[in-house]
């Protein structure tokens, strides 16, 4: 799944590839299922003639704020967008075409259609539950503390909640957490404050690592990630843990493991991490 550095990374490959100001002059769905909200037939409507003014990003939603209305795109396991510049056959996973008044096509394509899009007025209405953003100012260490406060959660599936700090995936809580030297069974309770500070540290860290590395691909198939411009992220070269289990710890050598923590395939080390 696309987490905050993948979607960070779509969002500035998009404005850096001029969509903003660009007015979209039709729609083509091909999984109406994509479409959340409205009904497709009404959002084909709706969004024809409106002019993308900015493009930004919320957790993981992509935000295209539109002259009436903001469209929210939520890209799940397999979400990724390209752009064409002249028309083209349909992909066998494509879901969702805009078609741009300079003659481009955004495809939005997704293997495995989970992926979501939501037309609406206000975008509270769909991010209003999201928490603090975890590369923002307002992540400081006063702020995290309090978010941790009065929690008996074990840590990792707490990070994932995103009612708490947006953006945040299994991949970049596996490296957070071993950065940090915090086993991810540990309840969120019992954390020092030694080690608050050193995952309040750690989470900003890893998610700029990702970013700096156009984010995480796990491999080359189709269903993997890659950005609007069709490159891979590398930052796969530069995890620690995650799908690292059976390697040595590039920290202390004792061999990687893996279990299965709130459904969540979850690597660590039993010694650095340990409960």
């Amino acid at each position: 799944m696309p987490e905050l550095p993948e979607v960070e990374t779509i969002t500035r490959e998009m404005r850096e590839a001029k969509l903003e100001g660009r007015t979209i002059e039709k729609a083509q769905i091909f999984w109406e299922r994509t479409i959340a909200t409205p009904s497709p037939s009404i959002f084909s409507k709706k969004i024809v003639g409106q002019k993308i003014l900015n493009i930004s990003r919320r957790g993981k939603f992509i935000i295209l704020t539109l002259s009436k209305e903001s469209l929210l795109i939520h890209l799940r396991m397999t979400g990724k967008f390209l752009i064409a510049k002249e028309q083209i056959k349909p992909d066998s996973h494509e879901r969702v075409r805009l078609f741009l008044d300079d003659g481009r096509i955004l495809r939005y394509e997704d293997q495995r259609k989970f992926g979501k899009w939501y037309l609406v007025k206000n975008p509270d209405e769909v991010l209003g539950a999201l928490g603090i953003e975890p590369l923002s100012e307002n992540f400081t260490l006063s702020t995290f503390q309090k978010i941790l406060t009065g929690h008996h959660r074990q840590i990792k599936p707490f990070l994932l909640d995103q009612h708490y700090i947006a953006g945040l995936g299994n991949i970049y809580v596996d490296e957070a957490l071993w950065v940090s030297k915090i086993h991810p069974l540990r309840s969120v309770s019992t954390l020092t404050k030694k080690e608050i500070k050193a995952l309040h540290e750690a989470i900003p860290i890893v998610l700029q690592t990702g970013i700096k590395n156009i984010g995480t691909s796990l491999g080359a198939a189709r269903a993997n990630y890659f950005s609007v411009s069709g490159r891979r992220g590398s930052n796969q070269n530069a995890l620690n843990v995650f799908r690292k289990d059976g390697l040595p710890c590039p920290r202390c050598n004792t061999t990687i493991k893996k279990m299965t923590v709130g459904q969540r395939g979850t690597h660590y080390c039993p010694v650095c991490q340990s409960q």
